[in-house]
């Protein structure tokens, strides 16, 4: 799943514009920096949003391999039941899931463990 590079990256640049500018905006470096601020915020948003349809493709098409398989086994070209391993892809996508919405949480509520 080449979506979980993607929105890992787009997660954790995001978050990272986001705290840097705010910290300089703390420290009152900068006088203004919520356009900055904002930049990072949607790119948190944009992994989550990658990730969520990259999570819903998987699910589809492990779907369709099983279902393909049991056409399979009634037609009698396969023999045998071997179910399908757990998807460690999709336990991945899950987790950055989770840490991609704590990240949000955190820049949102400025609350957290990652704030």
């Amino acid at each position: 799943m080449s979506v979980i590079r993607t929105a890992l990256s787009l997660i954790s640049f995001g978050f990272t514009i986001f705290q840097i500018f705010n910290k300089l905006h703390d420290a009152q470096i900068l006088k203004n920096s919520n356009s900055a601020r904002n930049f990072g915020e949607s790119l948190v948003y944009l992994g989550i949003g990658m990730l969520v349809v990259g999570i819903g493709y998987h699910l589809a098409f492990m779907y369709t391999l099983r279902r393909e398989r049991n056409n399979l086994k009634e037609s009698g070209l396969v023999h045998g039941d071997s179910p399908f391993p757990a998807s460690l892809t999709l336990l991945v996508a899950i987790v950055l899931l989770v840490i991609g919405v704590a990240a949000v949480v955190a820049m949102v509520t400025g609350t957290g463990p990652l704030r």
